[in-house]
């Protein structure tokens, strides 16, 4: 079957098992639902990080145009 795709045995394995995953379940594998999910929790994990390094940047520019010279 993998030849008539033309792809490799490996590759039709890993959807196979994939399929299995998502229809039945598992409770070490992630479904490709998790997957999904998953992916974009890390992205805005790092949106959010860098939002947060801006903002830290940008008090602390703030701070020193604030302070009165002696």
């Amino acid at each position: 079957m993998a030849k008539d795709l033309r792809i490799s045995e490996s590759c039709l394995r890993n959807w196979i098992a994939q399929s299995d995953v998502d229809d039945n379940g598992s409770p070490t594998e992630l479904s490709s639902k998790e997957k999904k999910e998953l992916a974009e929790l890390r992205r805005d994990k790092r949106r959010l990080e860098m939002e947060v390094e801006i903002l830290k940047r940008a008090a602390a520019y703030f701070a020193r145009e604030n302070v009165l010279p002696n």
